[in-house]
């Protein structure tokens, strides 16, 4: 794995990890949103003390509610032009890299292209489901 922290072609920088993993060193962020379901919620998220939101994200799979997954993750976005964010879920590769290419979509990556920038810059295993790198492309396309 790269550098948790994330620097997308606009500026904005965004800290992705596995809750699974220790945290890193430094700062808390400001915010974070984290992926996964009630049962991940319950285990690894009592140590999350600073503001953030959930997105019912099973492993390997997609969001259960993909509009607002969609909306958590460009508020995201706009949070990280002025605040400290992480994206998180369980091993901190699929589901973050999948958020963490639609992030790169939103700071100006071409849709085709996130996931690899995001293997380049962040693992090279991000969005390891085809379902999940499919819903990239989509995420593009549902942005109007």
């Amino acid at each position: 794995m790269g550098s948790p922290t994330v620097e997308f072609p606009d500026g904005t920088r965004v800290r992705g990890r596995g809750l699974a993993r220790p945290a890193p060193t430094g700062p808390e962020p400001d915010f974070g949103l984290y992926l996964g379901t009630s049962r991940l919620r319950r285990k690894h998220g009592g140590g999350i003390t600073w503001p953030h939101e959930w997105v019912t994200w099973p492993d390997f799979l997609l969001p259960a509610k993909p509009a607002e997954a969609r909306r958590q993750i460009k508020a995201l976005h706009a949070r990280a032009k002025i605040e400290t964010v992480e994206v998180a879920c369980y091993g901190g590769v699929g589901r973050t890299g999948t958020v963490l290419a639609c992030l790169a979509i939103l700071s100006g990556v071409p849709a085709g292209d996130a996931v690899a920038w995001v293997r380049e810059h962040y693992d090279e295993r991000a969005a390891e489901t085809p379902w999940q790198r499919g819903w990239v492309k989509r995420f593009a396309d549902r942005l109007s």
